[in-house]
């Protein structure tokens, strides 16, 4: 049987890297999307510079990753960066200095990124290919400050925030298609992320170690049974789990209130019939409108 293929984000350091050689040592063959290659030479990976912000990029390295073997069988949307912006550290007193222009730079690779992330691995997953039934999983990166407030980097909170969101409403709809969709939260990680000499702050029971990311990703994609037959129709779906230290804490979503009676299963439905159809009408003409 040939070896299931892996595409990963962020892929040439910190948890991205971590994870390429933990599947690397399972018989898996990976994707390295990255805006850098790798420092060392990994067999078995395919390295293509991509910066997920970009469409056109991502969709590119997507069509050759999927060409590689023609079959892609799981993504791990793991790219991110921290704020390049700040609001109230710096406002001016001055009304000669009104603010610049914000720098947006991290939603656009985090949030706007992943997104198109997940739209081109929904794609590919579910192409026809040597694997027994089309589907597989797509695990979204996000990060505790996606559960908590963060203060000193709103931008990253919010597109964490937005990326748990994504997870929790993508999951149900993804999962007719034999895809699964769930989130992993770490705490701090030792990686590149924090400016440099944050991390000589904190001591090392305070750091989670990756081993505890890897078996978030594992448990959650069930990385280890990938050739069962019926591993793309099973498993966890619509998770969000933090990673803090050596725990794996499971967050459900918040529960409606009784009150919600709008959303009641032919609500639902109604909701979903008209946006589905709107939608897709959007998507076919290439835009539509921006009102709110």
């Amino acid at each position: 049987m040939a070896p299931p293929i892996a595409l990963i984000t962020g892929a040439s350091s910190g948890i991205g890297l971590a994870l390429t050689k933990h599947l690397l040592e399972k018989k898996w063959n990976v994707v390295i999307a990255d805006v850098q290659p790798p420092k060392e030479e990994l067999e078995n990976s395919l390295f293509i510079p991509t910066d997920i912000s970009s469409w056109d990029q991502q969709a590119s390295t997507f069509k050759q990753a999927y060409e590689w073997n023609s079959r892609l069988d799981f993504v791990a949307l793991n790219a991110g960066i921290d704020d390049r912006d700040d609001i109230f550290h710096s406002i001016s007193k001055d009304p000669a200095k009104p603010p610049t222009r914000p720098n947006m730079r991290t939603i656009d690779v985090n949030l706007t990124g992943t997104y198109y992330g997940i739209k081109l691995a929904a794609h590919y997953l579910s192409l026809p290919s040597s694997k027994p039934t089309p589907g597989g999983k797509i695990i979204v990166t996000a990060s505790a400050a996606g559960i908590y407030p963060l203060p000193v980097i709103p931008q990253y909170a919010a597109s964490k925030h937005g990326l748990v969101g994504m997870v929790r409403s993508m999951a149900s709809v993804a999962r007719p298609h034999n895809i699964t969709i769930n989130a992993i939260c770490p705490a701090l990680v030792p990686t590149s992320l924090p400016p440099p000499g944050l991390l000589d702050h904190f001591s090392p029971d305070q750091l989670t170690p990756m081993a505890t990311l890897i078996r978030a990703f594992t448990e959650l994609a069930d990385l280890d049974n990938v050739d069962k037959p019926d591993w793309v129709e099973d498993g966890k779906n619509g998770e969000v789990v933090e990673c803090n230290i050596e725990n794996l804490i499971y967050h459900p979503a918040p529960a409606r209130p009784n009150g919600s009676r709008h959303l009641s299963a032919e609500g639902m439905r109604a909701w979903a019939e008209t946006y589905v159809g709107r939608n897709r009408g959007f998507v076919e003409e290439g835009g539509g409108s921006n009102s709110s």
